[in-house]
């Protein structure tokens, strides 16, 4: 039996933006980890709970397609898109990272 592994295909990634007084703004845009990969995007982060995140891009047949999972257990805890959120039974609520990505 193959142990089940978190899949999350959305994440924000972080871009740059002109301000109105000039100069350039970091801020976050939601895509897909395809899309992130073909546009080159470097920095990741969770859309649900903005904590770190892992990006696993190689697909080979009969893998998943390119997706990223929590680098911390505690966020995919208590994340509504994590595999431990998902799975406890306890009645826990979600929340944001305790350590998010600025």
């Amino acid at each position: 039996m193959a142990a089940e592994s978190e899949k999350i295909y959305e994440c924000q990634v972080k871009r740059r933006r002109l301000k109105v007084g000039g100069g350039y703004e970091p801020f976050w845009k939601l895509k897909t980890v395809t899309e992130a990969l073909i546009d080159d995007d470097t920095e990741f982060r969770c859309s649900d709970c903005t904590g770190a995140v892992k990006l696993h891009r190689h697909h080979v047949p009969g893998a998943p397609p390119p997706h990223i999972a929590h680098k911390l257990k505690t966020d995919s805890e208590y994340c509504p898109a994590g595999l431990y959120f998902r799975k406890a039974t306890d009645g826990r609520l979600p929340r944001m990272s305790e350590h998010p990505v600025r």
